[in-house]
């Protein structure tokens, strides 16, 4: 009897997994392919809407534009925040932080242009520390070049 029990219990158990792993496998094939990305490239990111993921230990947001606007998100940087885009002249899928750093790009396929949405300071472009572009407080610059990180002083 206790074998029974043991058998059915494990049986269970072989199913609940594989049914959880269909779901997780169905939900993958339903996410936008620069959000299944951008979560291979940087692990850890919590899919928030069909269109953002966020990153809590990095304080990093990836939202994509809207399939309704041409030119893209309808917020190019938000006040107060750093922001890489993966489109020139502040175009295409977005990456956000709130805290000044330096921070990997990796989310995203590509960067073409970088904004510096603060009071005051400066953001970088960069390919490891080769400075490829920078904004100034309120400004943005389009960059050619393969950026790996962004940087605020």
């Amino acid at each position: 009897m206790i074998h029974r029990a043991r058998r059915v219990l494990f049986l269970s158990a072989i199913a609940l997994a594989l049914n959880l792993s269909v779901s997780t496998a169905a939900q993958a094939n339903t996410l936008d392919p620069r959000i299944a990305y951008a979560l291979s490239a940087e692990p850890g990111g919590v899919v928030t809407s069909a269109s953002t993921v966020e990153w809590p230990r990095l304080g990093m947001t990836l939202t994509l534009p809207s399939g309704t606007s041409p030119r893209g998100l309808s917020s190019k940087c938000p006040t107060g925040l750093l922001c890489a885009f993966g489109a020139s002249d502040e175009n295409g899928a977005r990456l956000t932080w709130a805290t000044c750093g330096t921070f990997a790009t990796t989310a995203l396929a590509q960067v073409r242009s970088v904004a510096n949405a603060r009071p005051t300071g400066t953001v970088q472009a960069r390919n490891g520390t080769i400075i490829l572009a920078s904004a100034a407080a309120g400004n943005y610059a389009n960059v050619s070049g393969s950026v790996t990180n962004v940087r605020c002083l």
